[in-house]
Parts: C-alpha cells; sequence; structure tokens
C-alpha cells in the first residue's frame, strides 16, 4: 500500500470515528519544504494557519473531504490555527497534534505494575503547560478500545475532533488540548472492542459534575494551605489502641438540612460551622463520614461509588472538603472515610465494560457480580485495578489528611462464595473459598498506608471469624488497626431487644463478646446499618412502655461505653431518635425539646467525658489484663458486674449492670481493693431521666473476700441502669 493509500486510509478511519492512531494522520508531518499540517475541524469555513510568535499568517488549509483540513507549511515555526465558523465565530487554537508525548515511560511502568501511588498526579486531566502553551493533558487507561477521544463543550462533545494516541504496551490513551483549563467539563468517547460507543466519566476525575450530572470536570491539583502540622504529627499517639477513640458516624447529606431549603443539604462550610462544635462539644473524639466519594445515586448512601477520587460535588468543591477536614483537626477531631473498593455500580458512564471488555470487573458473572447489591466487582487480580485503588486510598489519606479509612465489605471481599449457593462462585486456584487477591490486596493496602502515611488508620468491616484481621502482616494478619465487632452488635441487641422477663435465658448473649474480646482490635459499631430496613431505631427495639425503653437504652449504651473497644454510634441515636434513620430527612433535632431525649444525649456526652479521662476504660482496651469478670453468671437476676484496669497506678474502675426493672438492694459485690469508691456515673441519675436511686455517691468496701476479689461492699443496684464506681484509696 502507498504513502497516498496509507493517508486515504486513515482519513476515512478519522471520518468514520475509528482512527486509534491520529497522531499518524493530524499536526504536522514532514520537514522544510515538504511539510505538511493536517487538522479536523468538522462544519469550519476556512482554517489559517498562523505563527505563535508573531502572528504572521503561514498558510490557508485547504478542506479534503468532510471537514478534513490540509496544506504545505514549509517552515518549522510553532503555529496555532484560527478557525472561521458558520456563524461568524472565530476560534483560535494551538495543534493538538503538534504536541509530545504526556506520560513519562516510568509513569506506564508503575501504573501497568500497579504500583503508581500518584495516579492523580498524573493521569486524568492534568492542567499543564506545554512548549509555553497552557492547556490540559488527557489519559485514561482502555487498552481494548479501538479509539478513545476527549469530548466536551470544547469541541461540541464531537468524538471524531479530538481522538487520542494510544501508548502502544500500556494500554493507556493520552492528548493535549491547548487553551482549555480548570472548570472544563469532559468525558472520553470510547470506541469499544464489543462496537459499542459510550461516553465515560474519567475514573480518576478529581471533581465532577453534581448528581444527576455525570461529566467529570478538570480541576487543577489541591494546594490547600494545612494549619494542622501539630495534628499530623501526634495523631499516631491519639490512634493508638490504648487510647480512647469514640466515633460518630455521619450521613453529610442528612445530618442537618437547610433551614430555607427542607430538601437541600449542608455543604461543607455550614458543616464546619454546625457539625464540628457539635461533635466536638458530646465529646466524640472522631467522625466517620459513610462515602463522600462522587456516586450517581443519593439512595446507595455512597456506597456506590464511581469516582474514587472526587469528593462528591453534592457538597462543595475538594479544597472545601479539604477545609473541613482541617477545621476537625483544629478542634481535635479525627476524620474516618467510609472507602469501598468492593464493589461498584452498573452505570453506562462508569467503569462496567469500559473499553467494551470487563476491564475493571470479572467477566465471569460468579466472580465479578454481587448479586446482594446488583453492583459488579472489582478484578484484584488485575494489576492496573488494584494499583487504582490502592492510588484512591493514599489520595484520601495524603492529599486531604483524612485519618483513617473504614473500608466496607471486607466479609465480601474475603471469600468467593459470599453470600452464594454451590455452584454459583469459583474456587481459587487451591480449590478453596478464600479470594486469595483480595486478600492480597488489602496486605499491600496496609502495609503501604503505615509506609507511607504515618498515625493513619484503618478499620474492617468484617463480620466473619477470619483471623487476625487486626494482626500485622508481619505476622499473617490482615493488617487492619481496627476490626469492626459485629458479633458484639448482633448479641448485644439481640438482648436488649428482649423483654427483661426473660433476659435470664439469653444471659450469654451480654458475657460471649468477652470471650474473643481481645482476639483482635475491636470497635464496637451501632453503625447506620442497625437503623435502616424496618429495623427500628435503637430506642425502639428496646421493650416496654417509654421509662422503661430510655433507661434500657442509658443501660445499653453504659455497657457500650465501658466494654472494651473503641466506640461507634450512628448520628440519632444519641438523641434517642423515634424514628428509623432516612437519608432524605435530617435527624429529628426536634426531640431535644423533650426531656427525655436530652438527657439520652447528656449521658452520651458524659460518658464520652469518663471513657476520655479514665484510663481504666481505654488504656488497655485490647489487653486481657483490662479487663475482669467480677459477677458474670447472675441470670436469675440479670445483673453484670465487671472491672476495668489502666496501666499500673491508675484506679480501676468497676461497672454495676442491672438489666431488670427491678432494683436491687444490699447486693454483695467483690472488689479489687478495700476502700472508697466513689459513684462517678450513674445512668438511673435524675440528670439522665432515671428515678435517682443510688449509693449516695459512694460506695466503702471492707476486707471480706467475695467473687475471688480480696474486698466486696453491699451495693444498690438501680433499676435497668448502669453504675460506675472508680477506686478512691483505703
Amino acid at each position: 500500500m502507498s504513502v497516498q493509500d496509507d493517508l486515504l486510509s486513515a482519513a476515512s478511519a478519522l471520518l468514520e470515528g475509528r482512527l486509534n492512531d491520529p497522531f499518524a494522520l493530524l499536526g504536522p508531518h514532514g520537514e522544510g519544504a515538504d511539510r505538511v499540517v493536517r487538522t479536523y475541524q468538522p462544519g469550519a469555513t476556512s482554517v489559517e494557519v498562523l505563527a505563535r510568535d508573531d502572528r504572521r499568517h503561514l498558510a490557508t488549509l485547504s478542506e479534503n473531504a468532510g471537514g478534513l483540513f490540509s496544506g504545505s507549511l514549509p517552515t518549522d515555526a510553532a503555529y496555532f490555527f484560527r478557525v472561521t465558523w458558520p456563524d461568524g465565530e472565530v476560534q483560535e487554537t494551538e495543534d493538538p497534534y503538534s504536541f509530545g508525548l504526556i506520560i513519562g515511560d516510568l509513569d506506564l511502568y508503575l501504573f501497568n505494575e500497579g504500583r503508581h501511588w500518584e495516579l492523580a498526579h498524573v493521569f486524568g486531566a492534568q492542567p499543564r503547560r506545554m512548549d509555553d502553551v497552557d492547556g490540559v493533558a488527557f489519559s485514561v487507561w482502555a487498552p481494548n478500545a479501538r479509539r478513545v477521544s476527549v469530548v466536551g463543550e470544547f469541541n461540541n462533545w464531537d468524538g471524531r475532533r479530538h481522538p487520542m494516541r494510544l501508548r502502544q504496551g500500556a494500554g493507556v490513551w493520552e492528548l493535549f488540548v491547548p487553551r482549555i483549563g480548570v472548570g472544563t467539563v469532559y468525558k472520553f468517547e470510547i470506541a469499544g472492542a464489543d462496537g459499542s460507543i459510550l461516553q465515560k466519566a474519567d475514573p480518576v476525575a478529581r471533581h465532577t459534575e453534581a448528581p444527576p450530572s455525570t461529566g467529570s470536570i478538570v480541576a487543577p491539583l489541591p494546594k490547600f494551605r494545612w494549619t494542622d502540622a501539630d495534628w499530623m504529627e501526634d495523631r499516631a499517639f491519639s490512634q493508638r489502641p490504648d487510647a480512647p477513640m469514640s466515633i460518630y458516624e455521619v450521613h453529610v447529606g442528612s445530618w442537618l438540612r437547610p433551614s430555607d431549603d427542607p430538601d437541600g443539604t449542608l455543604c461543607w462550610p455550614d458543616l464546619i460551622e454546625r457539625l464540628i462544635p457539635y461533635v466536638a462539644e458530646m465529646g466524640f473524639t472522631h467522625v466517620e463520614l459513610m462515602p463522600i466519594m462522587e456516586h450517581p445515586f443519593g439512595g446507595s448512601w455512597g456506597y456506590q461509588p464511581l469516582s474514587q477520587f472526587a469528593p462528591s460535588a453534592r457538597y462543595g468543591k475538594p479544597e472545601d472538603f479539604a477545609a473541613f477536614v482541617d477545621a476537625c483537626h483544629r478542634s481535635g477531631i479525627g476524620v474516618i472515610l467510609d472507602w469501598v473498593p468492593a464493589h461498584f455500580p452498573t452505570d453506562a458512564h462508569g467503569l462496567a465494560h469500559f473499553d467494551g471488555t470487563h476491564l475493571y470487573e470479572h467477566g465471569d458473572p460468579r466472580e465479578g457480580f454481587h448479586q446482594d447489591w446488583n453492583t459488579l466487582i472489582y478484578n484484584l487480580g488485575r494489576r492496573e485495578v488494584a494499583g487504582f485503588l490502592l492510588a484512591s486510598a493514599f489520595w484520601w489519606l495524603e492529599t486531604f489528611h483524612v485519618d483513617g479509612l473504614r473500608v466496607d465489605a471486607v466479609a465480601s471481599m474475603l471469600y468467593r462464595d459470599y453470600s452464594r449457593n454451590a455452584g454459583e462462585w469459583v474456587p481459587n486456584q487451591y480449590g478453596g473459598r478464600e479470594n486469595l487477591e483480595s486478600v492480597d490486596f488489602l496486605k499491600r493496602m496496609n502495609s503501604v498506608i503505615a509506609e507511607r502515611c504515618p498515625g493513619a488508620i484503618t478499620l474492617a468491616e468484617e463480620s466473619t471469624a477470619w483471623p487476625g484481621v487486626s494482626a500485622p502482616v508481619s505476622q499473617g494478619g490482615l493488617g487492619f488497626t481496627y476490626k469492626w465487632n459485629m458479633g458484639w452488635m448482633h448479641d448485644t441487641l439481640h438482648y436488649v431487644e428482649r423483654d427483661p422477663l426473660y433476659r435470664g435465658w439469653h444471659h450469654g448473649e451480654l458475657t460471649f463478646g468477652l470471650v474473643y474480646a481481645f482476639s483482635e482490635k475491636f470497635v464496637l459499631p451501632l453503625s447506620h446499618d442497625e437503623v435502616v430496613h424496618g429495623k427500628g431505631s435503637l430506642i425502639r427495639k428496646m421493650p416496654g412502655d417509654s421509662w422503661r425503653k430510655f433507661a434500657n437504652l442509658r443501660a445499653y449504651f453504659s455497657f457500650m461505653w465501658t466494654h472494651p473497644g473503641k466506640k461507634l454510634i450512628f448520628m440519632g441515636g444519641e438523641i434517642a431518635q423515634d424514628r428509623e434513620w432516612n437519608h432524605d430527612a435530617q435527624v429529628d433535632w426536634e426531640l431535644l425539646d423533650q426531656p427525655a431525649n436530652a438527657q439520652v444525649q447528656r449521658l452520651v456526652r458524659d460518658l464520652n467525658h469518663v471513657y476520655a479521662t479514665e484510663p481504666a476504660l481505654h488504656r488497655r482496651d485490647a489487653d486481657p489484663r483490662g479487663f475482669q469478670w467480677i459477677v458474670s453468671s447472675d441470670n436469675a437476676n440479670s445483673v453484670f458486674v465487671y472491672a476495668r484496669f489502666g496501666d499500673d497506678g491508675d484506679p480501676p474502675v468497676v461497672v454495676l449492670l442491672n438489666m431488670t426493672p427491678t432494683p436491687q438492694s444490699d447486693y454483695r459485690i467483690g472488689l479489687p481493693k478495700a476502700g472508697r469508691w466513689r459513684e462517678i456515673l450513674n445512668s438511673d441519675a435524675e440528670i439522665y431521666g432515671g428515678s435517682n436511686v443510688g449509693n449516695g455517691g459512694e460506695v466503702i468496701a471492707v476486707m471480706t473476700p467475695s467473687h475471688d476479689q480480696p474486698a466486696s461492699a453491699a451495693v444498690t443496684l438501680p433499676p435497668l441502669a448502669a453504675v460506675l464506681l472508680r477506686f478512691e484509696g483505703s
């Protein structure tokens, strides 16, 4: 085939929107007197070529066919086009096909190896100056596509106008588009291997249009001016297993609605003014945000994200989110983000069938489709996919100073037969049910986070008995900092939902958690999952009349805050919200006008204070030496008594828990030491809405052994209540 034939073939492919090597046809070609330039400007009436330095006329191009213009350009001078359109509008722009390569070979190598941790700094849409021209360097991974173009208003969303160059061997397409910049809305038009032509959002977009729009937006690399240096330096200590950690879980869109727009949502500046002071005043150490990564369907609460690098435009710009994190740190509050590497939605503009093949997801639905959520499963065995997700994790931790990631649905990642019947799943290479690729991914994630992000933590939502979830990778574990204790949550909720009359037959539901309490480093979660889909709110789970419901809830919270493990409660629970959570409505803050609800809120605040200030309640949270049963088998009275210990020299705290509405007088309990024990909290106190039954503020223990303790005292146990005693001395 002759050179002319090659050109005709390339021109035909260009006009039909299937050219996969646009630089072979477009841009400058040849040297000296043989130099020609070609450009595709469909619909234009004329195209002139002008010198970039002095704007002198160099050439007028001729239209060959269907918008393809070409002509001789016997000079090596840098140039730009002046394009005239039928309406008389004149557009001036440099030639995208006159610029060189965008991404370096090392970046491509690291990406293909799944080890490019700063993906968002290189791929996607990068505002850049090339050859003294401002524009945007676009790139996207689509190795099986027949053609990829960048489209937007700048080219009338015409995929023929800016076809991209394929970097052979890397599967990455790239193009520099001059004279556009920050704020430009764009997508990638992909002619897939299966013949489909779809416009896809940028997987590495740092900013997006607000839903229901689905475009990606060119954004600068964040240059936020941080003021949290002290926090970042000290957080390795504040997030250790021996430090207090009380987490307030929040759905940003429904915590509070704007007063002038009940259907609207607060933006990050509003949340700085409203949410942060509330969390600080309540004594929570951390706020955990349900996924804020951009997601198309609000009803997924963020758990079906498509933009793993972009804070949702629902709540503002990326720099606004950075300001929120910075403000949290100034108030002494850590920020944890829910992060979802387990699955993604099937929306046509997203990652599904991205280049006409199963690129990000497994092709076999037995591996690649979640039956429970109708979502797709990332193929973590593909290095580029695993690296893409890992780069997302580091993006949030490093760029936005986030203090931790709570990894969603870890159990679904670990097991190939998760929620599947026999024959519906594919065994691993050894014939087992363990998902070895996910295990490797999670270990790698935690190892690199520990190396790159000092003091950052990871938390696993993992509901099975997988061993060593929070054990170091070096010891064969998955390397998470903490694991959600789903077993504790299920057992204890089942217990408190029962009528006290029958609790004696289910005594072990409250004690069983201590059998394995120190096998992992745990968070005790009362999360959003427990107050949706007909499960009812926490207060509605409690049996009995209104008084008993509130007393039960106060006792349960007191048990939780004094039990080994970090604490997590979902918004609304702290005010005993009566209706279950609805993401389309705010927390029922008006309930605080009711004394009972305000008193529960006060109890939670005081529990946070006692938990943080009493070393015995947190110092040995993950150490069996920090807990001792005193009374664990009095199922007849549904009474529980246990001691918590801190370091040597820290005063012990003993917790008395009566889970029946019958007060107990002269109930003898063993105590670790003789002397004065001060009553530091009583959930039955009048200030919390209780009946004010107690021990007059203190208990005196004498050297009479009981319950395998050297001392003992006769105490009063209030109804449906917890009493906390701290040793004050002999």
